[in-house]
């Protein structure tokens, strides 16, 4: 998510943050957090956060959150292949019930849609990416007290402590409007929060009341969360009426110009769509982008992929975004898979997968036909076991020698 601009006064709390930094021992460091939260006190102050706020705001907030600080500084760079990524995004599930919100909340995405001009099939796709259409909300071990998680890493995360203090500040100024009270305001480890899950900053700059209570609560109300969507993508470039991008297949042994040309020259250089129909809008500027090298699928990215990277800076996200809206509105998936060296398992075989590692004892976590590090190391296992390459793939063929054994 963009940052806004920093708040006042964060700057001298630097050498605060550095010099209260957690000691040895529990006591010791609850005590030290507890000097902190007092000393920032006066930084919410020069902030325009009144002393009330601030006191409901820490009301049994007495110790920095250790979980927050295991997360922050244990975060493994996403090393595995690119098809992993999309597998556990974009799926039978994620589009199914992608399908099913689209007819519950139809006269709110009609409103929204003809307000903002985003397409719905994209808003619904970031709010699966993002919570899982709200059921991350429902998950306590997942959400977290906002206030608590970003003064934890303000006070003991030297990497993240200038973003937290500007965050902390933007989610007391949250509180202090009234949004939301402090019992309800969770969020992720590091503060991001509501269905479509918000770092406050971009709360303060994009939160939209479509309902019209009086509040802009993106925890509680989907049409406020849809449209506080809906709104960043509007205000930072959106194309109303237009695609993210084409599916595209290249000729064979050619080499392509890197940047952006339009569809009509892409088309000129031998490029075409991957279905076979005409590019729309040959005057449109696009980059190709081959996110599996020139063995799997292709694509030309227009204007509109870019201003979903300004809901997450990575191309994979704004990807799998824009392929999981265009299967939830039934344009159909890819037309030239991923490169994988096994059959791809769908949603119900991958839980039936996890249920038969589990039974056998290699796995203990939650058959919910996501693989995980802890899915891939009990699949290892189990291969191990069997004296079959302990590749750790959720493939078919593993699956088969589970249900033979």
């Amino acid at each position: 998510m963009p940052l806004r601009k920093t708040a006042k006064g964060l700057l001298s709390a630097a050498a605060l943050s550095l010099a209260l930094m957690l000691p040895a021992g529990p006591a010791a460091a609850e005590a030290g957090f507890q000097r902190w939260v007092a000393s920032f006190r006066s930084v919410a102050a020069d902030n325009g956060i009144s002393g009330s706020t601030y006191d409901r705001a820490f009301r049994g907030v007495t110790s920095a959150d250790p979980e927050v600080l295991e997360k922050a500084r244990f975060q493994p760079e996403f090393t595995a292949p690119v098809w992993d990524y999309f597998d556990n995004r974009v799926h039978d599930q994620s589009i199914a019930v992608g399908r099913e919100m689209a007819r519950k909340w139809k006269p709110w995405l009609d409103r929204i849609e003809a307000k903002y001009g985003v397409d719905r099939y994209i808003l619904l796709a970031i709010w699966s990416m993002e919570s899982n259409y709200g059921e991350i909300l429902k998950n306590d071990k997942v959400m977290r007290n906002v206030v608590r998680s970003l003064a934890t890493l303000a006070y003991g995360d030297q990497r993240r402590a200038k973003f937290a203090r500007t965050q902390l500040i933007a989610a007391l100024k949250i509180l202090q409007r009234g949004d939301i009270d402090e019992s309800h305001l969770v969020g992720s480890w590091a503060g991001a929060m509501g269905h479509t899950q918000f770092i406050p900053t971009s709360y303060q700059a994009y939160a939209v009341d479509a309902d019209g209570n009086g509040k802009r609560d993106i925890w509680n109300s989907v049409p406020d969360a849809l449209a506080t969507a809906a709104n960043l993508l509007k205000k930072n470039g959106w194309q109303a009426g237009k695609t993210w991008g084409y599916e595209v297949v290249l000729p064979a042994g050619q080499k392509f110009p890197t940047g952006s040309l339009t569809l009509d020259k892409w088309a000129s250089l031998g490029i075409e769509r991957a279905n076979g129909k005409a590019f729309k809008r040959g005057s449109d500027v696009a980059t190709l982008k081959v996110p599996d090298g020139r063995g799997g699928p292709a694509f030309l990215m227009t204007k509109n992929f870019s201003v979903i990277k300004r809901y997450n800076n990575a191309d994979k996200y704004a990807l799998a975004v824009g392929l999981l809206a265009d299967e939830i509105a039934g344009y159909g998936g890819l037309v030239q898979d991923w490169k994988r060296p096994f059959t791809k398992l769908s949603f119900e075989e991958k839980q039936e997968l996890q249920k038969r590692l589990s039974a056998h004892g290699y796995y203990d976590g939650k058959s919910d036909g996501k693989i995980g590090e802890g899915s891939r190391s009990a699949i290892k296992a189990f291969q191990a076991q069997l004296g079959l390459t302990p590749d750790g793939h959720p493939s078919m063929e593993v699956l088969k020698f589970l249900r033979r054994n």
